[in-house]
């Protein structure tokens, strides 16, 4: 309904002479503080200028090139420099629940097209566990998929594996040096979990002892340079890296069709480097390591191989750009990487154009930090929240909320709380804009009543409840009028659509996630103000709660969450 507004306007405004691109209309076209007022408006205050008249006087204008409203519109009034416009409510529910009930899962979704996306993400080092940093990539990316997917894109879902390079060498060094043999199995400890505790040893350690500092960076020319014993002692620890982070990707929900590793591809990003180096894009300081002056762009300068040859991580990220496009043929490149991360990505695209590989749609999509009510944490200090102790202690929390509400076995317990759980971190997660820093309150992540995902799965929960009653022998009777808890319900629903495109226009899940709680909170309004089951509107108010459940449910999947039938 709201394209025909636009379409209206746009129309009215150019008997008046006025050229105005449908973009720009609807990016001022409001909803009004009260249903009173109509159900979209459009103030005219910015044509004033254009029009050399009072913005009141406009809206009158405006309104008089209307002379015949169409289908689906049953009023339109000015007041002051508003045209308020008022739908046909009766008739935009019966079509819209209508739709809803029939496409299902497929309402609002668009025709598949010949977009190629590629999303990456979380990307970790094999260095430490994946902590709760990761979980909000992890939750981001997911979701963004989703969302492209939604919208007619191809999406390959990848993952780089940063499983070479000082930090893996770091926890490599205080292994060899005190591990004595130790292995996951006979410490009884989560394979990557195990992996982390010796990066943290390293940071310890080297404080007092320089030469584990030195032995870091040996090992890794060792490394480069192939040597056995190097590389079974990285084979052996990547290895109970990789078998901790597909444990906890199979928990969150994760699922890569590509994997690309660090030690596969850093060699082709070195030879790139070489062949700028002969075709003058690149320098070598004083010291022997190659960099790349981009002062003129204002990034400074930014070392592509070490003194002593060894890579870093913009090296394998040269060619893997370049392997992205010519293996898959990607229309985007999105890179999820939190916002530390910005220069890098600045310098990456910067280079990669000064080599003549100007990819198109190539975006880093920049997300805040993560940080506890306590503080900012650090992985090398061993202040981080590691992402499966973080799920199991909101688990614990919901486990508490679960039981004192309803009587439950020992399986049903375990998985409904596990899913709760999930939906309470991924919600608190993505709820923020994710280009901002947050901090992440557990307790406050399992609230049953709050903005939270356990609220979330409860309103639909009690949307399946209410089904699951009706008897399916209610009497059809004829729409005479709608209460103001359907009325709001039936708005909010139409306002899927133009969510999933601004959360797609921006790739930002937070619009969605606001957008899903104000549905489920009108719901509840609804449920508790209008009885569905025995009342005399019980056929129509049935299927709007289908409808209700049904958009809550698409939008539950777009943000990565499974939902609930019972809590």
């Amino acid at each position: 309904m709201k394209d025909v507004i636009i379409n209206l306007i746009v129309d009215s405004l150019r008997k008046m002479s006025v050229k105005i691109t449908k973009e720009k209309i609807s990016e001022f076209i409001t909803t009004p503080p009260s249903y009173d007022m109509g159900d979209y408006a459009f103030p005219c205050f910015f044509l004033e200028n254009i029009i050399k008249e009072n913005p009141p006087q406009i809206a009158l204008e405006l309104r008089k090139q209307i002379k015949k409203l169409p289908a689906g519109i049953e009023d339109i009034q000015t007041k002051g420099p508003y045209v308020n416009f008022f739908i046909d409510r009766k008739m935009l529910a019966l079509s819209l629940i209508k739709a809803i009930n029939s496409e299902k899962e497929n309402f609002g979704k668009l025709k598949k097209t010949k977009v190629k996306t590629m999303v990456e993400f979380p990307s970790p080092n094999t260095n430490k566990p994946l902590h709760l940093g990761h979980l909000r990539n992890m939750a981001i990316g997911e979701s963004i998929s989703r969302i492209l997917e939604f919208n007619g894109e191809e999406v390959i879902r990848a993952n780089l594996n940063n499983d070479r390079g000082i930090h893996i060498c770091q926890s490599m060094a205080a292994y060899k040096m005190f591990g004595k043999n130790k292995t996951p199995e006979n410490v009884k400890k989560k394979t990557d979990h195990f992996v982390g505790d010796f990066y943290v040893m390293f940071n310890e350690k080297s404080k007092k002892n320089k030469k584990l500092e030195i032995e870091s960076h040996r090992m890794l020319e060792r490394w480069e340079s192939g040597d056995k014993e190097t590389l079974a002692l990285w084979k052996k620890m990547n290895d109970w890296a990789f078998k901790g982070f597909k444990q906890t990707y199979k928990t969150f929900g994760i699922k890569h069709d590509v994997e690309f590793f660090e030690s596969g591809i850093y060699q082709k990003g070195k030879e790139i480097i070489a062949d700028g180096l002969k075709r003058n894009i690149f320098k070598k300081d004083k010291n022997g390591a190659v960099l790349a002056d981009l002062n003129n762009e204002n990034l400074g300068e930014k070392i592509l191989l070490r003194m002593d040859g060894t890579a870093v991580y913009i090296t394998s990220d040269l060619y893997l750009a370049k392997l992205k496009y010519d293996k898959y043929k990607l229309n985007n490149s999105i890179y999820v990487v939190a916002n530390e991360q910005n220069y890098h990505f600045d310098v990456l695209f910067t280079i990669l154009k000064k080599l003549g590989l100007n990819y198109p749609g190539i975006k880093h999509l920049s997300y805040g930090m993560v940080n506890l009510p306590e503080g900012r944490m650090k992985s090398r200090e061993g202040t981080v929240v590691d992402g499966d102790d973080l799920i199991e202690k909101i688990q614990g929390l919901v486990k508490k909320e679960l039981q004192q509400r309803y009587k439950l076995s020992k399986i049903q317990l375990e998985e409904r709380s596990l899913k709760i759980a999930l939906a309470a971190v991924k919600y608190f997660l993505l709820k923020v804009d994710i280009r901002k820093n947050m901090i992440f309150n557990p307790k406050e992540s399992v609230n049953f009543e709050g903005d939270t995902g356990s609220y979330l799965l409860y309103s639909y929960a009690r949307a399946s409840s209410i089904l699951q009653k009706y008897s399916g022998k209610a009497k059809k009777s004829s729409l005479n009028s709608l209460e103001d808890k359907e009325t709001f319900l039936i708005k909010k629903l139409s306002e899927f659509i133009e969510t999933i495109h601004k959360t797609y226009a921006g790739l930002n899940p937070s619009f969605l996630s606001v957008y899903a709680y104000q549905l489920s909170q009108i719901f509840n309004e609804f449920y508790h103000a209008c009885p569905v089951i025995g009342s005399e509107k019980e056929a129509f108010r049935i299927e709007l709660v289908k409808a209700f459940r049904q958009i809550l449910g698409n939008s539950l999947y777009l943000l990565g969450i499974e939902p609930l039938e019972k809590m």
